[in-house]
């Protein structure tokens, strides 16, 4: 697959705090492959789970901005903690912008699970976050759910250490409450995690089943598009634009190492002007 700036407008918006998202971007790209993306990550910010909802909200603000200039038809709010914060202001804010975002599959691993036990996989806020409550409420009575701050994982995926004697020792440590309480099923709340899936599936063994909410995402985009008479036509190909807020060369390292993209990155500066590098 090669990369560039789409030629028209009409492009998914798709944002995260850093490279996450790209985990929900590849499953869009997989499913929509006639419609033009535009990914932004937030590398200036990274990470945002320890930060405020408010100073999160901001962010978020900002980069929708961003995208719905550049002529975006849709968001795609690509990050669990940044959904949890932001998701229902932007909706308000942005009226009329179809504005997708991540829900933790509080749902489908209720329904999968046959112990009762489901470990949650996320940062502190989201499971501080209104959403996450409220999807647990709806969905969880019944069932206990074991929360599991991954304090550190974010980054270790940022810098691209997806496997190893490091990542292996923190997603143990993150698992062994999980394991320990009879979980046989794992949510991934945050879209950094599916890139970790691997060696997590490997650590809890193969009767635990565990979940990547992106699928389902990607296929909720297309609902809607084709819902709202946003859909592209599907005889084409669709091209691809990728902007940070911090290093060209990280993000250009990650799209890579992530998803065996290579393409050029835009920066973009806090006066929004756009750097080429």
């Amino acid at each position: 697959m090669s990369a560039a700036a789409p030629e028209t407008a009409g492009s998914i918006g798709v944002f995260d705090s850093g490279v996450g998202g790209l985990s929900v971007w590849r499953e869009i790209v997989r499913q929509l492959p006639h419609e033009d993306t535009l990914y932004f990550a937030d590398q200036a910010h990274v990470p945002y789970g320890p930060r405020s909802q408010e100073e999160i909200r901001a962010f978020c603000h900002d980069i929708t901005a961003f995208l719905v200039g550049r002529g975006c038809k849709a968001i795609v709010v690509a990050c669990n903690t940044a959904s949890a914060a932001a998701l229902k202001y932007l909706r308000e804010t942005f009226t009329g912008l179809p504005v997708i975002g991540m829900e933790p599959a509080v749902k489908p691993a209720a329904a999968m699970t046959r112990t009762g036990v489901v470990g949650i996989l996320a940062t502190p806020a989201t499971f501080q976050g209104r959403l996450f409550q409220a999807t647990a409420g709806r969905y969880a009575e019944g069932i206990r759910l074991v929360k599991q701050v991954c304090d550190g994982l974010a980054e270790l995926v940022e810098r691209g250490a997806l496997d190893g004697p490091e990542t292996e020792a923190a997603l143990r440590g993150f698992l062994q409450p999980i394991i320990a309480a009879g979980a046989d099923t794992v949510v991934l709340a945050c879209t950094h995690y599916p890139f970790v899936i691997e060696p997590i599936r490997r650590i809890v063994g193969p009767h635990v089943s565990v979940i990547d909410p992106a699928p389902a995402i990607a296929r909720h985009l297309g609902d809607v598009l084709d819902a709202r008479g946003l859909a592209t036509h599907r005889g084409r190909t669709g091209r691809h634009a990728f902007f940070t807020s911090g290093r060209t060369e990280s993000l250009r390292e990650a799209l890579a190492q992530l998803t065996g993209v290579r393409g050029t990155i835009h920066r973009r500066d806090p006066t929004q002007r756009v750097v080429t590098g």
